[in-house]
């Protein structure tokens, strides 16, 4: 029994053009060019690529990118200051703090330091806390993500289970609470949970963001499901250091076969720049709507986060048939 792959590349694709199209009506509607500033602390060499993949994105959805690139021993005094000065910036309406920062820096304080009108990750606590009752917020990009295929695929939600095998700020619990949103019946799972197997095997919808590689393997999984894998793990196999996710790969041939890491890794890479929740719809998309207290640049910023986030974390998605 083979995987059905769901194809995250051709709707990145359809994102990317939506964004794109709706970025200029921005500009020539209200001469608003939405701007991403991107901070890097230190020379870590995968966030490197990351940082410069989101401002490649953010050109190319014609937004301004602003990075700022600096040394390892920063002092958190002067990171904060920073942070501080493109809070007030009109011309920059989202703040992405690349992690993880040197050990010398509290991360939780610059996190928080950063306005939640820009915070694009969705991470400083007013978000998590809107997040958590329900409001209008800066929802974490891969989550949102993940979500926008699963409605992609299924439509309505209401009523699915689903479990979330993880439970961090990133992706595990604000991944809980937008499934709780849509309806379903959700279970949140970790690595000491009793039983995994078990509770997995009921599931209809099996997000794996656990940290641990191959934790889930085919015998968690029903025929039907659909699967999201969000973990991303080094390992050695065979003399060589392999990236591998949460999910097993091995009983491709007996019961699963995904190999979707590639197809999702453009959608994530997109969702920084999309318009698609209807609270964040441009003026000419809203008419008769109440107006929103979140600048309408910021829309554009939060799906820039989703679409450059994949390149760092491939993520994958497919269904047992």
């Amino acid at each position: 029994m083979s995987a059905h792959l769901i194809d995250g590349k051709a709707f990145a694709v359809r994102l990317r053009e939506k964004v794109a199209a709706s970025v200029a009506i921005l500009k020539a509607e209200q001469g608003i060019v939405p701007g991403l500033a991107v901070v890097l602390v230190g020379n870590d060499p995968a966030s490197a690529v990351y940082v410069r993949n989101k401002g490649v994105q953010t050109v190319a959805a014609g937004m301004a990118s602003f990075e700022h690139k600096l040394p390892a021993e920063m002092a958190e005094v002067e990171l904060l200051a920073l942070i501080a000065q493109l809070n007030a910036d009109p011309a920059v309406h989202g703040i992405l703090v690349q992690l993880p920062l040197p050990p010398h820096i509290d991360a939780d304080a610059v996190i928080n330091a950063i306005h939640p009108a820009k915070d694009v990750d969705g991470f400083h606590v007013t978000n998590v806390g809107l997040l958590a009752t329900g409001q209008r917020l800066m929802i974490p990009c891969t989550p949102l993500g993940c979500l926008m295929l699963l409605r992609e695929h299924f439509g309505n939600l209401a009523g699915r289970n689903a479990v979330v095998v993880g439970r961090s700020n990133i992706v595990g619990k604000p991944m809980a609470q937008l499934l709780l949103r849509a309806s379903c019946t959700v279970t949140i799972a970790h690595s000491r949970t009793e039983n995994l197997a078990a509770i997995c095997r009921q599931t209809d919808i099996l997000v794996a963001a656990v940290g641990r590689a191959e934790t889930i393997t085919g015998d968690f999984i029903k025929p039907g499901a659909v699967v999201i894998d969000v973990g991303i793990n080094q390992i050695e196999r065979e003399d060589r250091v392999r990236l591998v996710g949460d999910v097993q790969r091995q009983r491709r041939r007996d019961r699963w076969r995904p190999d979707a890491r590639a197809g999702w890794r453009r959608t994530d890479d997109d969702r920084l720049s999309s318009c698609g929740h209807p609270d964040r719809l441009l003026p000419h998309q809203r008419a008769g709507r109440p107006r929103r207290m979140i600048d309408t640049a910021c829309p554009f910023m939060i799906a820039l986060a989703f679409l450059v986030s994949a390149m760092a974390g491939p993520i994958s998605f497919w269904m047992v048939p």
